[in-house]
C-alpha cells in the first residue's frame, strides 16, 4: 500500500443473496497501480464480490472504501471487463470501444478521436472499422480491454477476461496483457480461476474459500517482470502448488 492508503480497501464485506449467504467477512485491498487476483472454486461468490464494486448489489455489512472515500461517494471508481467480449455485433470495433464513453455523455466524434490513436498500442491498428465477427477472438478481448481502459476509471475489474479462450490464444492474450500493464499500471482487480495466469500476473493472489466466500488466504508473488517472458522458475513453480494445495483443501480433493 502507498502512505496516502489503498486504492481500494474492503473491510469485514458480507453478503446475502435470497437468503443463501455469498461473501463473510471479506477483507482485501488493492495498492495504487497494483495488480492484484482472485483464486477461489466456482460459485464462492467471486464475480459477486465485483457486483457489489460496480453497484448491482449492496452489502449486508462491512465497509468499502476507494482512495480512502466511501464507495457510496464515487460511483464511477470501476470499469468492468466481462469474462465474454460483449461487443455488439452490429457496431464497427471503434463504435464498439467508444460505447461507454458514449454513455458517460461523451459526443461520438470526440471519443473516436480519443481511441484511435491507441488501437496500434492494444494491437487492433487497420481494424478499427471492421465488425467484432471480422476478429479473432483475441482481437476482440483487446478490444474489449481497450472499451474498460480508456473510461479512464481508478480502478479496472477483469472477469475471467480469457476464460473462452483457446489455450493458445488465452497464453498470448496473458503476455499481452502483462506487457500492457508494465507500461501503464492499472490497478487492476482479476478474478480468475487460472492458477498460472493469476501468478504470472499478480503482484498479490488471495484466496476464497467455498461460498460463502472467506478469504483463506493471501500470497504476494515474487519475482521480477516480466514474468511470462522467461522460463518459468521454481520460485514460481512452488507458488502455484502452494496456491493448488490450498485449493483443493478448500475443496475437500
Amino acid at each position: 500500500m502507498t502512505a496516502s492508503g489503498p486504492a481500494l480497501e474492503m473491510t469485514r464485506v458480507s453478503l446475502t443473496l435470497g437468503g443463501t449467504p455469498v461473501l463473510d467477512d471479506i477483507s482485501l485491498h488493492v495498492a495504487r497501480g497494483e495488480f492484484v487476483s482472485i483464486l477461489g472454486p466456482s460459485g464462492s461468490g467471486k464475480s459477486s464480490l465485483f457486483r457489489l464494486l460496480t453497484g448491482a448489489l449492496a452489502p449486508d455489512r462491512g465497509g468499502i472504501r476507494v482512495n480512502g472515500a466511501p464507495l457510496s461517494a464515487q460511483p464511477q471508481a470501476f470499469a468492468f471487463m466481462p469474462q465474454r467480449d460483449a461487443l455488439m455485433p452490429w457496431r464497427r470495433i471503434v463504435d464498439n470501444v467508444i460505447l461507454g464513453l458514449e454513455v458517460q455523455g461523451m459526443d461520438r466524434a470526440e471519443a473516436r478521436a480519443k481511441v484511435l490513436p491507441l488501437f496500434a498500442t492494444f494491437g487492433l491498428e487497420g481494424f478499427a472499422r471492421h465488425y467484432p465477427a471480422q476478429l479473432s477472438g483475441g482481437m476482440r478481448q483487446r478490444a474489449a480491454l481497450l472499451r474498460t481502459i480508456v473510461q479512464d476509471r481508478p480502478i479496472q475489474l477483469l472477469d475471467e477476461p480469457f476464460g473462452a479462450l483457446d489455450a493458445l490464444t488465452r497464453a498470448g492474450m496473458q503476455r499481452w496483457l502483462e506487457q500492457r500493464w508494465q507500461a501503464a499500471h492499472w490497478t487492476t482487480l482479476l478474478v480468475t480461476h487460472d492458477v498460472r495466469e493469476a501468478v504470472a500476473l499478480s503482484d498479490r493472489i488471495y484466496v476464497f474459500s467455498p461460498r460463502p466466500a472467506r478469504v483463506v488466504a493471501a500470497f504476494d508473488v515474487p519475482g521480477p517482470r516480466p514474468r511470462l517472458a522467461r522460463p518459468f522458475t521454481a520460485e514460481a513453480a512452488r507458488l502455484e502448488a502452494e496456491l493448488l494445495d490450498t485449493l483443493l483443501t478448500q475443496t475437500g480433493d
